[in-house]
């Protein structure tokens, strides 16, 4: 069970974004101000470490765009599937689509009972 989405209209960001700098991957901090939305980077660009959680890949156009979160972060949001979306606005400074007038944000909601117990869950 895929524990991240994307939207067609973020999928479509993306892939603009992928022409411009290569592959691209998400992290979401869970800091104040910019860490409060998931960040695009170029892949490589954003190094994540024992601090961070794979949350699994979206898949653009068949090619996966990893997303990470912070494990405190994580904690609170365990219980949780993820959808990053795209809204008009500025986004978050260091994020690739910060100077293209839109930014990503992610949406949540509750796993189910069912998804909890797949395996493959984070836990």
């Amino acid at each position: 069970m895929p524990r991240v989405d994307v939207t067609p209209e973020a999928a479509e960001v993306i892939r603009g974004l992928r022409a411009e700098h290569g592959d691209v991957m998400f992290h979401q901090s869970g800091g104040c101000c910019d860490g409060s939305a998931p960040m695009c980077f170029p892949v490589g660009e954003f190094r994540t470490g024992a601090s961070d959680v794979h949350l699994g890949d979206l898949v653009v156009d068949g090619r996966p765009v990893p997303v990470w979160m912070s494990a405190a972060q994580f904690e609170y949001w365990r219980h949780t599937h993820l959808t990053i979306d795209v809204v008009p606005g500025r986004g978050a400074g260091f994020s690739l689509e910060a100077p293209s007038g839109v930014r990503f944000l992610t949406r949540s909601r509750l796993l189910t009972d069912e998804e909890l117990t797949l395996p493959g869950d984070l836990g």
